[in-house]
């Protein structure tokens, strides 16, 4: 069974096409990083257009790639939510002009759920239930899956994602946009002891918040100033990484422990960061699943994926299938 997915959450074009949800016949990904870092963050008007001039390449790309025709294909997957509203439309209706022309069902996917469903793409599937971690840009999620569709969500952050603090730490250090990869190249020979910043506990609560642990790092950077140069932003961004880790690695496998979790699933652009991954699996009693980071930033062979265990428990979507910007999952 093949699924074609779309997604146009953000500012990646994305099309892919998956096998029985786990193979990935072609993954094709347009990033608009280099057109945003000139700005230091996403400028929704401007990501909505450049998928309008990207979507319909990207699609024939992935459909090439894939060696696939329109007639070999069972369904048309593409996200809806949660996302930037003009990028998410963009996605949203060329999956629906697809799947009316061509007479295929329409899926419309969770971004988030999709990058759970990433860690199908690689490997065996993981025993459920799982305790899944979903970190990016806009996100800290915790949650336990029960099953295909079932979730139980468990924490979530209270203020700033684990993303965007990297994002706006990056910023006041001077690092560059995206955070994530500048903050972990920076940190990379750094002393992540030099500096022990606040971590929020958020105590009896599987809860997550970032924001004091920025300000801590605002007020870091404003005392030492010039002192030290690059080796102290260095240390400054290697201990911030520390700090963020710390939280999320404990949190995480605190709550697998307590559930009885048979596996812990990562995904979303920060868990391609390589302390995060590393601690996970050290600390962690059970075994830890995270996908290629290709398959952790966002992309569409993950809402195939999700799409095709959606459509094989007989769930479709209808033709007023809309877009929803603050969509939850569970």
């Amino acid at each position: 069974m093949k699924i074609l997915g779309i997604e146009t959450s953000c500012d990646e074009t994305a099309a892919a096409v998956v096998q029985d949800g786990q193979e990935i016949l072609s993954n094709v990904i347009a990033s608009q990083v280099d057109l945003h870092s000139r700005y230091g963050g996403i400028v929704p008007e401007v990501a909505s257009r450049q998928h309008l001039l990207a979507a319909i390449p990207i699609i024939q790309e992935a459909m090439a790639q894939a060696q696939t025709h329109w007639s070999d294909l069972d369904a048309i997957a593409v996200t809806i939510g949660p996302g930037l509203a003009g990028s998410l439309l963009v996605g949203v209706n060329i999956a629906k002009a697809i799947a009316l022309a061509q007479g295929l069902p329409l899926l419309g996917i969770n971004h988030l759920e999709g990058h759970i469903y990433a860690n199908w793409l690689e490997g065996s599937a993981p025993d459920l239930p799982a305790l899944c971690l979903i970190v990016s840009g806009g996100h800290s999620d915790l949650l336990l899956m029960r099953g295909h569709g079932d979730y139980q969500p468990l924490g979530r952050t209270r203020d700033d994602a684990a993303g965007e603090a990297f994002d706006k730490v990056a910023r006041i250090l001077g690092l560059g946009y995206p955070g994530g990869p500048a903050i972990e190249q920076a940190s990379r020979d750094a002393n992540s002891a030099r500096y022990r910043l606040p971590r929020a506990w958020l105590k009896d609560t599987d809860d997550f918040s970032f924001s004091g642990l920025k300000t801590a790092v605002l007020h870091l950077a404003a005392e030492k100033g010039e002192e030290g140069g690059e080796n102290e932003k260095a240390a400054i961004a290697a201990s911030f990484q520390e700090a963020v880790v710390d939280v999320l690695v404990t949190k995480t496998v605190s709550a697998a422990k307590r559930l009885g979790a048979h596996h812990i699933l990562l995904g979303g652009g920060v868990a391609s960061n390589r302390l995060l991954r590393q601690r996970m699996a050290a600390r962690s009693p059970i075994p830890v699943l995270t996908p290629s980071p290709i398959l952790c930033t966002d992309n569409a062979a993950m809402i195939a994926s999700c799409g095709y265990f959606r459509l094989t428990a007989g769930t479709c979507s209808g033709w007023d299938l809309d877009i929803a910007p603050n969509l939850r999952l569970g």
